[in-house]
Parts: structure tokens; sequence; C-alpha cells
């Protein structure tokens, strides 16, 4: 009797034990449906991009700017969905380049885009050996100022467009005397601080100059306070005209140094289209909407998976040149039909 009330309990506890079992399975199941809609729901990290600029701000650098926005998207990264952009201005003082090259790799951005010449792509090279570096295309050759060991494979953290500089500045020399026939003298105005630009002043210019038949009269301005200095020298020595090496101080003084050029009545020609834009009278170079395409297919690339050590370093294939009609006319200057055909801009 008592085996038989031992063999029921025991029964009773077996069946017991299945019920609990079914009940941890299914409560397991419950948990399992509702945990895997909230792991697929978790957002998926946006790329975040840092974008350093050797330009004065974000007014003065926005046409830049908003044109790689708009190459990014036309590859599907739109700002604020699937991309972020992380924007630092050095408002033309090479000796900020280093901390805001810092602040933006302690962000532990996905990729820095260097938008200035080689001075501030060394900045951001020497910021980070890890996060890849997107140059924009300006300064020394890149492979001459050691930021890649060859165009075709760079090698480290550093790809992206380089440009042209020795063979547009005798080029931009050219078309100053072709629009301007009876030009003479010509102020060339640049910061010595940028290796690339005392290179052109000492080697490239002079020679595109004397096969011109041009007189250069280089002029150093080495901060924001100098400028007023040299244009009451120029005044005085009356050039027959003005070039302009661009770079991050006179990036940011492009406005203040169109209207002088202005107001002097000096046919101007510059490295930045902005500065045309701003009042200057010529800008000849690589054509900027392509740059900033090609820009957009770094970024793009990197963040798709690809090294900027295998991505080769392009140049310039494309070239344009904009030429400002009314600022012509408010300094007395007739373009030669030639010349106004062959613009591929003209503001009027």
């Amino acid at each position: 009797m008592k085996s038989v009330r031992i063999e029921s309990h025991c029964r009773k506890t077996l069946k017991s034990a299945l019920r609990n079992h079914k009940s941890a399975i299914m409560l397991g199941a419950v948990l399992f449906a509702l945990c895997v809609p909230a792991q697929a729901q978790q957002p998926k990290k946006v790329p975040l991009i840092g974008y350093l600029s050797a330009g004065g701000d974000a007014a003065s650098e926005s046409t830049r700017a908003e044109a790689i926005r708009l190459a990014l998207r036309e590859r599907g990264y739109i700002e604020g969905q699937n991309i972020a952009t992380e924007y630092r201005y050095t408002e033309g003082k090479v000796d900020r380049f280093p901390e805001l090259a810092a602040e933006l790799v302690r962000l532990k951005v996905d990729v820095l885009v260097a938008a200035g010449g080689d001075r501030l792509v060394r900045a951001a090279k020497n910021a980070t050996k890890t996060i890849p570096i997107v140059m924009t295309g300006s300064g020394l050759d890149p492979v001459e100022a050691g930021l890649v060991e060859s165009l075709a494979r760079p090698g480290g953290n550093v790809t992206g467009l380089t440009s042209l500089t020795g063979e547009l500045s005798g080029k931009r020399l050219d078309l100053l005397k072709e629009a301007v026939p009876k030009i003479a003298r010509v102020a060339v105005l640049y910061d010595p601080a940028g290796p690339a630009f005392i290179r052109d002043v000492k080697e490239v210019l002079p020679v595109a100059a004397r096969a011109l038949g041009l007189t250069l009269q280089p002029w150093e301005v080495r901060a924001t306070d100098g400028f007023e200095k040299v244009f009451a020298a120029l005044n005085k020595q009356r050039p027959d005209g003005l070039y302009i090496l661009a770079g991050p101080l006179m990036r940011a003084n492009e406005k203040r140094i169109a209207n002088f050029a202005l107001k002097s009545r000096l046919p101007s020609m510059y490295q930045s289209k902005e500065a045309v834009d701003a009042g200057g009278l010529m800008h000849y170079g690589a054509d900027q909407a392509e740059s900033y395409r090609r820009v957009a297919y770094y970024v793009d690339r990197i963040l798709k998976g690809a090294k900027p050590a295998d991505l080769p370093v392009e140049q310039p294939t494309k070239f344009e040149l904009v030429i400002n009609l009314k600022t012509a006319k408010q300094i007395g200057l007739t373009i030669p039909p030639e010349v106004l055909g062959r613009a591929d801009r003209v503001i009027k």
C-alpha cells in the first residue's frame, strides 16, 4: 500500500515538472520574441565625418562645404540621417591647425576631410595615424611634402586629391596677360609661411613672367594686420595687375583683397573661385564641382571599407576659367572676346 502511494506521488511530481518545463519553454519563447525586435530596432552607428577647413569661417567656407554635402547626397548619404559632420574652421590661423585637428580626432570621426593645403593635411596626419584623411587638393605635391609614399600607392592614412600648383600658376599669369594685353608689372600677394607659395614666387612665376615680358613685384603678407600696409604701398607703386596666391590667410581675407583691387582699378587673378564671386576679376583652376564629387567618392569608398593606403591620389583633369564681367566694367577693362569666349562661367 505504501509503495502505491509513493508511485502516485512520483507521477504527480513528474507531471508537475513537465508542466513547469513547458511553462519555462513557453516563457523563454515569449521573451525571445520580444527581444528579437528590440535588437533589430537598435539604431545603426551613423558615420561621423570631420571637416577641417583652412578657410576663415562657416560663411566663407559654405560654398565648398555645401557642395561636398550635395555630392555625398548623390551617393546616398543624407546629413542628419545616415551621416553626420563635425566642422572646424581655422579662421586663416595656421597655429590653430594642430588644435582643431586634435579636436576632431578626439571625437573619433570615421573620416577626416582636410580642406586646405599641405600644412593642414600634415597637422591632421600628426594628430592621427589611423583615422583616414581625405585631401581636397592644394599646396605642394603630397609626395614632395612627405604626406604619401606615391600617388599610385599612398601607403598610409592619407589619400584624396592633389593640384597641379606649378603648372596652374604659370597658366594663370598667362591668362591675366591675355585678358589685359597692356599689363607690364604684376604685384604678387603671398603668405611666406607656405612652402608652396615661396616656390611659386621664387621659381615658377619668374619663368612664366620672363616668357610673357612681365615684371613681378612680390609682396609678403604674414598676418591680417599686414594687409593695409601692403595696400598703401601698392597705391604708391601702382602696378598694372594683382596676382593672389591662395592660402589660409588669403582665403580668410579674399573679400578685403577683392575690394582693394576694385577700388584701385587693378585687374586681379586668383587661385580661389570664391574670391571672384566676392568681386575679384578672374579665377583659373581645377573644376571645383568635379573636385567636390571626387572628395565624396573617397569618403564613400572609405566608409565602405577601402583603405586610404590603397586608394590612389588623383590629379585634376577638368579646369575652369571664371571671369567677373561686372568687375571688369567697374574698373574700365574690356576683356578680349577670345578670352571671354573661353570662360566656363561669366559673372554679369
